[in-house]
């Protein structure tokens, strides 16, 4: 029997959740990450997700690193530890995902019928000893596996849910709130540290606001449950990102550093491929994002502090 849990040393790892695929759950996870680490703060990123879609974001697909999730899926079913690819950016190590959590979640669900707190506690577990190496650890969730998602949230002291403004979207919030509920009894202490709205149109204000009082009376709690700031719709920004292995703000750098228009007209310069006006705009929605989840659990924190 694995020893009782230091709940402490996972204090900052967030679980980016949400029972429905196409939210920017991995987008969210990516660069949150890599914006936090390019700040100073040291991150490790894990990629539960068996699309593996972490690595395209972060452009170590087909890299000899990329184990596709083996190393994580044997840590997962057997115990033990599990080196992170080190250094994917600076001060960003990253637990590859892939295909072989598929066998992660088969034997954690056969370790449920004899062991169900053990199985949830698989991702908590294996964090728990290498948590202290990080300030930040965010997880990305599958959206369709309940056995990965609860293990998820079971090690997570954060939940940070991302959902689209539409209706649709919103019903995958059910099953968060299910999910969280599930894990209670093995992880007393974890709450939601808010929704993201995301692929938002910069003037649906009718709609967002439609939204936001829809998500605050499904988690029975006040509109600032959703965050202030939301991530707006770019398919050629998310296209170019992962085309080019880029994050978005290292996208928007990159743009910045291209040659001006009236370069290309004159033909003293050719144009950039894959690279959107779209992503200096994108870049200043995720820094947002970035800088109220270090707010809203630097308040927490402090709050905790004081009780």
């Amino acid at each position: 029997m694995p020893p009782a849990l230091n709940r402490t040393a996972l204090d900052r790892v967030i679980a980016v959740i949400n029972g429905k695929g196409g939210v920017l759950k991995t987008t969210l996870t990516a660069n949150i990450g890599g914006m936090l680490a390019n700040n100073g703060y040291r991150v490790l990123l894990v990629d539960l997700d068996p699309q593996g879609n972490l690595a395209e974001d972060l452009g170590y697909t087909d890299d000899d690193r990329d184990d596709t999730g083996r190393a994580l899926a044997q840590a997962l079913m057997f115990g033990g530890g599990a080196a992170p690819i080190r250094e994917v950016r600076p001060n960003l190590d990253v637990f590859a995902g892939g295909p072989a959590l598929d066998q992660a979640t088969a034997g954690l669900a056969a370790k449920a019928n004899k062991d169900p707190d053990g199985a949830k506690l698989a991702v908590a577990h294996l964090l728990e000893p290498i948590a202290g190496d990080y300030d930040m650890i965010l997880i990305d969730c599958p959206p369709g596996d309940e056995t990965l998602q609860t293990a998820a949230v079971a090690a997570a002291r954060w939940a940070l849910v991302p959902v689209k403004s539409d209706k649709s979207s919103r019903k995958g919030l059910g099953a968060v709130a299910a999910r969280l509920d599930a894990v209670i009894g093995v992880n007393p202490t974890l709450d939601l540290l808010g929704v993201v709205l995301v692929d938002v149109g910069t003037s649906a204000h009718v709609v967002q606001r439609e939204a936001r009082e829809h998500i605050a009376e499904l988690f029975n709690a006040d509109k600032n449950v959703v965050f202030t700031s939301t991530v707006r719709h770019s398919e050629a920004t998310a296209q170019a990102t992962r085309e080019r292995g880029l994050l978005v703000h290292e996208l928007d750098a990159q743009v910045r550093k291209g040659p001006k228009w009236y370069e290309i007209r004159r033909g003293d310069a050719q144009a950039q491929t894959l690279a959107p006006r779209t992503a200096s705009s994108v870049a200043d929605d995720l820094q947002a994002i970035t800088q109220e989840v270090v707010a809203r659990i630097t308040a927490a924190e402090k709050q905790e502090a004081l009780a």
